[in-house]
């Protein structure tokens, strides 16, 4: 059996364009399929990608992160309701002490430092600011109110 001439048995008139369309597409298939392996050969295509297992590790390593990153702003959280207690007890102390200065009494009641020395009183869900005489209580939810630069049941407790 001869051969019909050409490359796997391609014609010329296959390549020229003078062929069956039958022809025409195994022709153009393997005319991609030279310059895939050409690409290949020169390096033009660098498979460059990450394989799973690097993308595995990133993804640890992100999370190991997160954790670390959340459980640090958990004590931040803790420092800060404090942070905000003293902050609210001294406002409430000045205004009571620029009171005294003004009139010569302590305030006897809240509301007399709303009107002037004070826009709103300190409201907070983790606890409550009384005055009572000369002395800015807190009270952190327990039965009983203490000053709030007590350190170990004032605002430090929260």
């Amino acid at each position: 059996m001869a051969k019909k001439g050409g490359l796997f048995g391609l014609s010329s008139s296959a390549k020229t364009g003078n062929g069956s369309p039958k022809r025409k597409a195994v022709y153009r298939v393997f005319e991609r399929h030279q310059e895939i392996m050409k690409r290949r050969k020169s390096d033009e295509a660098n498979e460059s990608g990450f394989t799973l297992i690097e993308l595995l590790i990133v993804i640890v390593v992100l999370g190991i992160l997160a954790a670390i990153v959340v459980f640090s702003l958990t004590g931040v959280s803790g420092q800060s309701k404090a942070a905000a207690c003293t902050s609210d007890g001294k406002t409430v102390e000045i205004a009571a002490d620029a009171y005294q200065a003004y009139t010569g009494n302590y305030p006897t009641s809240s509301a007399v430092l709303l009107t002037t020395y004070l826009h709103s009183w300190p409201n907070s869900p983790s606890y409550t600011i009384s005055l009572t005489g000369t002395t800015v209580d807190v009270n952190t939810g327990v039965a009983t109110s203490y000053a709030y630069t007590d350190p170990t049941n004032g605002c430090a407790s929260l």
